[in-house]
């Protein structure tokens, strides 16, 4: 016997409720250690008005290469924000040095949303991040992100059919990721998560749509997708799991009238995962 282990490739918030600081309680709560490899450390995320930022680029090599030293091995590698194309080729040697034969390699591409790129995100990025594609076991990309790995437009007023939805998603599996989530589509009142998995096919699971977006949803998504995969269970329960999660925390922000840019209160959840 022995404890589950994921390291963790994103960046650490103080404040906001996204990234490290909420996957790290998340995959705790699923009974998985949770290891940060830090990216960037931020006192509060970018949807502030302003915020303190240390760019953790020329750290992350000694870093890494600690790790290999004490000989540490992971379970699962689950990667986030990036700040740089050097930052996605850190992720790769990462994953090259500690994926052994039962590693699962989840990228949650974290490139932009609403048929736009992120400010931060450059066209060089989206080369590199298509490269790190191809070390995923799982990816979770939102449509935006969908298009960019595929280098195809977003799909006009981010409307998509089913079938578009599918043919995306095996174009997506041919560039190695077996498993493909394409979250957080809206339709009607309802948000829609596509499921793909290679040799066995799509599914749809659908939510009600609360309120608007909210920092942190797509973070507590990955974590709660990764650490039901890790712990064995299939990637039909691990998103249903997580939408549900979802769904609950951010009726009870709406209850709180917190500020988008607040997060998801999902400590008032933790203990329903276990």
């Amino acid at each position: 016997m022995k404890q589950k282990k994921v390291a963790l490739i994103n960046d650490i918030t103080g404040f906001g409720r996204c990234s490290v600081t909420i996957e790290l309680p998340v995959l705790s709560a699923l009974k998985i250690e949770a290891s940060p490899f830090p990216t960037a450390v931020l006192s509060v995320h970018t949807g502030f008005p302003t915020y303190f930022m240390d760019d953790y680029t020329a750290k992350m090599r000694d870093y890494m290469e600690s790790w290999e030293k004490n000989a540490l091995e992971f379970d699962g590698i689950l990667t986030g924000f990036f700040g740089s194309k050097e930052q996605i080729d850190i992720a790769i040697d990462f994953i090259k040095k500690f994926r052994k034969n039962n590693t699962l390699v989840m990228v949650d591409p974290v490139m932009g949303d609403h048929g736009k790129r992120y400010a931060s995100y450059t066209e060089e990025m989206c080369i590199e991040m298509r490269k790190l594609l191809s070390y995923a076991d799982v990816i979770a990309p939102n449509l935006t992100e969908a298009a960019e790995l595929l280098g195809i437009p977003y799909p006009k007023n981010g409307e998509v059919t089913e079938d578009e939805l599918l043919n995306m998603a095996i174009r997506l599996n041919e560039k190695g990721p077996k498993r493909i989530v394409i979250t957080g589509l809206r339709e009607n009142g309802i948000i829609k998560n596509f499921i793909y998995e290679e040799n066995i096919g799509s599914k749809i699971i659908s939510t009600t749509a609360i309120g608007g977006d909210r920092s942190g949803t797509g973070d507590a998504f990955s974590a709660i997708v990764m650490g039901s995969l890790i712990n064995g269970e299939g990637l039909h329960f691990a998103v249903q799991k997580a939408a549900d999660f979802i769904n609950k925390a951010v009726n009870f922000a709406e209850d709180l009238n917190l500020p988008w840019n607040y997060g998801l209160p999902f400590e008032e959840y933790l203990t329903e995962l276990r």
